[in-house]
Formats: structure tokens, C-alpha cells, sequence
């Protein structure tokens, strides 16, 4: 009993300061409510700045990445267009599998808004709110857009192109993080720690209050400041309870000053990292020609297809009647068995030509579907008046001489034949000449300036790995001001803030460069990337130069065979009508009909296919001149090429 009162005495005086402690007045008994306000406003600060929802962070990501893209897209095309990679709240796919009953296997077929929550996803929490479809079309009802159309369907639901326009919004991203290595970055810290431990004589339990906020800023000359502010409270549970507080403060400075020293060294990630991010957005505008022409040729190849079907359909009854014919006049006596028997062979390979021309429409058809990033088995299909037209805007290249022109005086059969040039006075607007052409291709094309770019960058990379061969020489401080506080020292004062006492250190650190053999590697390696990057650039160049000739050369060939063709079917028309009337008055065998037949679809099909190619084509040139322009909605311009 008498142990514990004079532990309890003792306990007493030592807390007014008879045994060896701090008097009242002393400075650090004085701090001590302030000390408690600081802890609190310590707690607070780091709670409130570090505690942020999700939808918070992923706005502040979204805000930061878009902005990057705005500055690189502006700097590249003059002009910002917005990289949508939030999913839709509703999209043309979801409306027909919806409205036109189509099968699916899961929610996950219609949208990612789709799929059922559960405990490890609630959409809500890391969905933000979509765009809304704009319904411009009975989704119910089959759809039948026009080329234009199809290309502002494509923009929006390919799988794709969405893929494409995602990698572009994650190098934006890859480029913060790398800008925030050189931003004023804070941390913050709380710990509460709980203990008990037995010491032979007794259980000491204390808790332990651990504070602190921490700033770092790294700058592109390579200095690095770090420094931190920490409040420890210690507090016994047993024993006497004592309770103290510590106070610490540190900072630290580490300047390069010869190896890895210098912004264009120190800030080569970041550096790197903007020009990806250039490359990415001149890569997507390249991309974008290129998925244009892609949907524009899979669209005419429907329209191609269809036509092909129409052609032998219209084939197939001329066929039946020509058959149909050759029996009667076989029963009459007016044609041999074996005609009709022709005949007959003729209609199985007519329905045969039918059957897979439908096949091979169907299949195009859901190709096409597909590629737009809807179902195949949507009804989704192109305007067939789209081709006339086409057929229509190539009536102006229809005009030149006929290459078969054997009106008047006929040469001798044995008179030297002298071949005819391609007529070039009626030429289609993209026909202009071969150097301006490869001119304008090496100027606009943004992918070939990324493979010069990338010369800079190897270059860079060579100067980098020659700096990394230099000694490494440092200079540095540190200085700790305060006193922590542990568990074991629950019952000392409280800790002094007194910069006079504080502890201060400086150094300055020297690596010599005698062993350097993976640094001298690397620039060896360097080099040798140099001249790989170089030799790209020229193949590259090359691969263009030889694009845009053969693609100039196939538009002339296309409007030479543009002008074959249609010759081709008012001929065999002709010819068609001509052996008609000669199987009639029975001057002409039913072979000489059914040839003239195949030769009329021979040349329906091949014009078409003159026609689609040769719009093709022109879509493919301005494409490889780098002249076509996009927007990331699927409206597309070309250039009028006839101007200066």
C-alpha cells in the first residue's frame, strides 16, 4: 500500500517539476495546447485534402488528359477536336438489338451500363453519364443510310475505331504522369499505433499518435527539394499515463552537377513523352483517312455485290426465255436437239452464277455490318442509288474517242497498227500531275513527319547516353530541426522546435568514371538507333513516293477501263439485240445467243467494278497525299485537286 502512495507522490512531483522535469513556465509546457491544435489541423488538412471520391479522381484525370490532347491537337492541326472514351448511355447497337430483337449471349452485348451490380461493381461509382443516342432512324425498321451516313455510324459504334481513340486518350495520360514527376507534390500521413509489451515486472500499454505532411518538388535542372513536418503524442495507458509530444521538421536539397545534370537531360522523359503524344494525334489523323476509305470501300462493295445480283438475276431469266425458245423450236423442227441442250446447261450455270452471286452479297453485307460495329444480322443495308450516282458523276470521264472506232475508211488488214494513247483531255479531278502529287504527299503527311521526328529523338537518345558516361558529381544539404517522440519516451518533456539545436549536414558525392561499360554500351547502341531511325525515315519516304505513283497510275488505268467497259455493254447490247433477231429468221444458232448474253453481263459487272474502283481509288490517293479531312464524327471533306 505505501509502494503505491510513494509511487503516486513521486508521480506528483514529477509532474511539478520536483523531480527533474520541465518547471510550469517552461517554453515546452507552454506549447503544449498548441501543440494539440497543430496535431488537430494536421489531421484535418490531410483528411480533407486527401480524401477524394472516385468519380473525383477520374474527373481530374479526364480534365488533365483532355487538355493535354486540346494543346497537342491545336499545336499539330490548328484547330482541337474532342476524344470521347466515355461509353454511351445509348447507341445504335443497344437501340437494334433492343427494337429489332436480335440475339445476344449477355447483358455485356448491349453496353457496358448493362451488366448487372453486384458487390464488386456498381456501375454508378465508376460510370459517369453518357452521351444520349440521337434517334435518326426507326431502329425497328430496316436502315438504309446513305455513304455519308454510314460513315457517322462507323465513327460512333466501331470497336475500332473507339479502340484507336482510347490509346490516344492513354497517351495523354502517359504524358501527365510524366509531367507530374516536375509538379509540387504532397503527402500525408497518419498512424495510430496500439502496444503492449511486458517488461519482467509489469505490462506497459501505450498508444502512439503518429502525424505527418511531406512536400517534395523534383525541377528540371535536376535540384530535388524534400521536406517534411511531423507531430508525434505519445501517451502510457498504464503506469503513471505519462504523455509527451514531439515536434520534427527536416528538409533536404541534392543538386547534380555533372552527370545527369541540365534540363534537356533531367527532363528527357518528359520531353519524350509530349512527342509521343504529338506522334499519337498525327497517327489518329492519318488513321481516321484511312478508316474512311476503309468504310467507303466496304460500303461500294455492298453496292457492288447488290448489283452483281441484280446483273444475274436480269441474266438468269434472259437464260430461262432463251431455253424456253429453243424448245419450241426444237419441238418444231427448227433447231437441233443438242441447241437446246446448250441451252439448258447454260440456264444450270446462270442459277449457279445467281445462288453464289446472293452468297457472296450476304456475306459482304454482314462484313459491312460488322466493320460499322454493328450485328450482322441487323438490317443494316446501303442505298443502291448510291451507285447510280456514282455511275452518274463518271459520265464527264465518258466522253473521249472511241478507242474502237472503225467508222469510215478502214485501214489495210495488213496497214501497221499503231495503238492509241490513253486519252488524258477528260481527266477526273484528282488526275493532276506526278510531281505536284508526291509533293503534296511529302509535305501533309503526318506520319512521315513523325518517322523525321523520330531522327530528333535518336539523336537526343545519343546525347543522353553520352552524358551517362561523364562522373557523377553532387551537391547536397539536409537539416532536422525538433524532437520526435517515441513510446519509451512517454515520460520525457515534451519536444523543443528550436532551430539553435537543430541538426545540419551537407555533402558533396563523386562516382569517377572508371567502370562504365553498360553506359558505353548504350551509346553504342545509341548510334546504331540513329542510323536505324534514319534509314526508316527513307523507306518510309520511299513506301510514299511509290503509294502515290501507283495510286496516280491506277486512276488513269481505272478511267481508260471506265470508258472500255462502257463501251463494252452498249456493244454486247447491241449484240444481244442483233442475235436475237437473227435466232428468229434463223440465221443464228442459240450458242451465238447465249454468248452475246454472257457477254452482257460480263460487261454489266465489269462496269460496275470500274466504277466502284476508280471512286475507290480516288479516295485512296487524296488518302496516301494526306488531303482528306476527318473529324472524329465521321464527316469527311477531300480537296478539290484542280487548284493551284
Amino acid at each position: 500500500m505505501s509502494g503505491k502512495l510513494i509511487s503516486a507522490e513521486r508521480y506528483e512531483a514529477g509532474r511539478s517539476g520536483v523531480v527533474g522535469r520541465a518547471s510550469p513556465a517552461s517554453p515546452a509546457r507552454l506549447c503544449r495546447p498548441w501543440a494539440g491544435l497543430a496535431s488537430l489541423g494536421l489531421g484535418v488538412a490531410i483528411l480533407v485534402t486527401g480524401c477524394r471520391s472516385t468519380q473525383q479522381w477520374r474527373q481530374q484525370a479526364d480534365e488533365r488528359a483532355t487538355a493535354l490532347l486540346s494543346q497537342a491537337q491545336e499545336q499539330e492541326n490548328g484547330r482541337s477536336e474532342p476524344i470521347i472514351v466515355e461509353s454511351a448511355a445509348d447507341s445504335l447497337r443497344r437501340r437494334l438489338l433492343l427494337d429489332q430483337r436480335l440475339q445476344t449471349a449477355s447483358p455485356a452485348s448491349q453496353s457496358i451500363r448493362d451488366l448487372a451490380d453486384n458487390e464488386r461493381w456498381q456501375s454508378a461509382r465508376h460510370l459517369q453519364e453518357g452521351v444520349t443516342y440521337e434517334e435518326q432512324w426507326k431502329s425497328s425498321e430496316p436502315i438504309r443510310p446513305t455513304l455519308v451516313e454510314a460513315l457517322q455510324i462507323a465513327a460512333h459504334n466501331s470497336r475500332e475505331f473507339q479502340d484507336r481513340k482510347d490509346q490516344l486518350f492513354q497517351t495523354a495520360l502517359a504524358l501527365d504522369l510524366e509531367d507530374d514527376a516536375f509538379r509540387n507534390t504532397f503527402r500525408g500521413m497518419l498512424d495510430n499505433t496500439l502496444s503492449s509489451t511486458h517488461d519482467g515486472n509489469r505490462r506497459n500499454t501505450g498508444l502512439t499518435h503518429d502525424g505527418g505532411l511531406g512536400f517534395t518538388r523534383s525541377f528540371k535542372n535536376g535540384v530535388e527539394l524534400v521536406s517534411s513536418i511531423s507531430v508525434d503524442l505519445v501517451k502510457m495507458l498504464s503506469g503513471g499515463k505519462d504523455s509527451s509530444w514531439g515536434f520534427t521538421g527536416d528538409a533536404s536539397v541534392t543538386v547534380p552537377l555533372l552527370r545527369g545534370s541540365g534540363e534537356f537531360i533531367v527532363s528527357e522523359p518528359l520531353t519524350q513523352a509530349e512527342r509521343n503524344l504529338l506522334y499519337a494525334v498525327r497517327d489518329f489523323e492519318q488513321y481516321k483517312r484511312d478508316f474512311v476509305v476503309r468504310i467507303a470501300s466496304s460500303y461500294l462493295s455492298v453496292l457492288q455485290s447488290a448489283q452483281r445480283v441484280v446483273n444475274q438475276e436480269e441474266n438468269y431469266k434472259r437464260v430461262v426465255l432463251s431455253t424456253r425458245r429453243s424448245r419450241r423450236m426444237a419441238d418444231a423442227g427448227l433447231m437441233p436437239e443438242y441447241q437446246f441442250d446448250q441451252a439448258v446447261q447454260d440456264e444450270l450455270n446462270a442459277r449457279n452464277s445467281w445462288i453464289n452471286a446472293r452468297e457472296s452479297y450476304d456475306n459482304t453485307l454482314d462484313s459491312f455490318r460488322i466493320l460499322l460495329g454493328l450485328p450482322p444480322d441487323a438490317e443494316i443495308i446501303p442505298r443502291q442509288d448510291e451507285l447510280q450516282g456514282l455511275q452518274k458523276r463518271c459520265q464527264a470521264l465518258l466522253t473521249a474517242v472511241d478507242v474502237t472506232d472503225y467508222s469510215g475508211k478502214v485501214p489495210e488488214a495488213d496497214a501497221p497498227v499503231i495503238l492509241k494513247e490513253p486519252d488524258n483531255v477528260h481527266v477526273g479531278p484528282n488526275e493532276i500531275e506526278l510531281e505536284r502529287a508526291i509533293r503534296i504527299a511529302l509535305t501533309t503527311r503526318p506520319d512521315l513527319r513523325n518517322y523525321l521526328d523520330r531522327i530528333e529523338d535518336a539523336q537526343r537518345k545519343v546525347l543522353i547516353a553520352e552524358d551517362s558516361l561523364r562522373a557523377e558529381l553532387s551537391l547536397g544539404g539536409r537539416a532536422a530541426v525538433g524532437e520526435g517522440r517515441s513510446l519509451g519516451q512517454a515520460g520525457m518533456d515534451d519536444g523543443d522546435f528550436r532551430p539553435s539545436v537543430g541538426s545540419y549536414s551537407s555533402f558533396l558525392y563523386l562516382d569517377l568514371p572508371f567502370e562504365r561499360t553498360r553506359e558505353r554500351n548504350n551509346y553504342r547502341n545509341s548510334l546504331i538507333s540513329l542510323e536505324k531511325a534514319v534509314r526508316s525515315f527513307q523507306g518510309y519516304e520511299d513506301g510514299i513516293k511509290q503509294s502515290v505513283r501507283a495510286k496516280l497510275r491506277s486512276l488513269q488505268s481505272n478511267r481508260s477501263s471506265l470508258i472500255i467497259q462502257w463501251q463494252a455493254v452498249s456493244l454486247a447490247e447491241r449484240r444481244g439485240k442483233s442475235t436475237d433477231l437473227l435466232l428468229k429468221a434463223g440465221r443464228a444458232e442459240i450458242r451465238d445467243v447465249l454468248e452475246a448474253q454472257n457477254a452482257l453481263l460480263s460487261a454489266q459487272n465489269s462496269l460496275n467494278s470500274a466504277v466502284v474502283s476508280y471512286r475507290t481509288n480516288e479516295l485512296e490517293f487524296q488518302r496516301e497525299l494526306g488531303v482528306l479531312a476527318v473529324d472524329v464524327d465521321g464527316r469527311w471533306q477531300e480537296l478539290d485537286l484542280r487548284g493551284p
